[in-house]
């Protein structure tokens, strides 16, 4: 990443968020019992997804083209999602795994629209598609119900980290912390959304009339 514009505190969160959201796409393929070269694909995809929108919409660098350890994080966690038994990530721990990428990448994302001169709620915005994009794509290319049409907290929690990310520089607030907080937070929404079924209420039409026969 261009390391004129970003922190190396930055980097390695990005790579973080790299390394989970990899992580939840080789194993939606190893779910699926696909081969080494789809999990290898589901890792990438998955993993710089997101960004790469972010990174076209902003102007900037791609990210994983300039920096040569993205695509290595994800083939090596794709290689390690290939020798483990699926039985290890049975129960919910692939959404809570999840949750904390969607986080992280909603920090990140907005943190670096902000630096590349984005204003606030474009930033905003950049955090959310960072943070949520690479997980629709792997739902769409698994065949799989995509996130955004079930009413759980799930961009919701990432437009809370982005948000607080955002507004926390804008106050000054000494950047570690904000970044800290602002992904806390956004992964307890999430974690809470998974543990406590919490969800957002349905359209619901009012006023319409009952089919008549």
């Amino acid at each position: 990443m261009n390391e004129e514009i970003l922190t190396p505190v930055l980097d390695w969160l990005d790579l973080a968020g790299v390394a989970i959201f990899a992580l939840t796409g080789a194993l939606v393929a190893a779910k699926e019992k696909q081969t080494l070269v789809t999990l290898v694909f589901f890792a990438l995809i998955t993993g710089v997804g997101g960004g790469s929108i972010r990174d076209l919409l902003i102007g900037a660098p791609v990210f994983w083209i300039t920096d040569p350890w993205v695509a290595v994080v994800c083939l090596g966690i794709a290689l390690f999602a290939w020798f483990t038994p699926t039985r290890w990530w049975e129960g919910k721990f692939l959404s809570i795994a999840d949750g904390l990428g969607l986080a992280a990448y909603a920090v990140l994302g907005s943190a670096k629209a902000l630096e590349y001169g984005v204003p606030v709620v474009p930033a905003i915005l950049m955090g959310v598609i960072t943070g949520t994009a690479g997980g629709i794509i792997r739902d769409v290319l698994a065949g799989r119900p995509s996130i955004l049409m079930r009413p759980e907290l799930y961009v919701t929690a990432a437009a809370l980290a982005a948000s607080l990310n955002v507004f926390g520089s804008l106050l000054r607030i000494e950047l570690w912390w904000v970044w800290i907080a602002a992904t806390l937070a956004g992964f307890s929404l999430r974690f809470a959304a998974i543990h406590w079924n919490l969800a957002l209420p349905s359209y619901d039409e009012r006023g319409a009339k009952p089919d008549e026969n």
